[in-house]
């Protein structure tokens, strides 16, 4: 079954003075996953140098 997209919400992103949407720590938190594509605010920690995920980050 595929995932059913979710309407993007306030603080979900933000745009970079170059133009580019950025997602937020909230946004992928709500999503759930790790999409492993290095994404700046990642919760899990994916790095494309290592290739690996640390685990959820703490929320405090």
């Amino acid at each position: 079954m595929a995932l059913k997209p979710q309407p993007l919400q306030p603080g979900d992103y933000y745009l970079t003075p170059e133009g580019f949407m950025v997602f937020t720590e909230q946004y992928h938190r709500r999503r759930g996953f790790c999409c492993k594509s290095g994404c700046r605010h990642c919760p899990w920690g994916f790095s494309k140098a290592t290739t690996t995920t640390q685990g959820p980050a703490s929320q405090g």
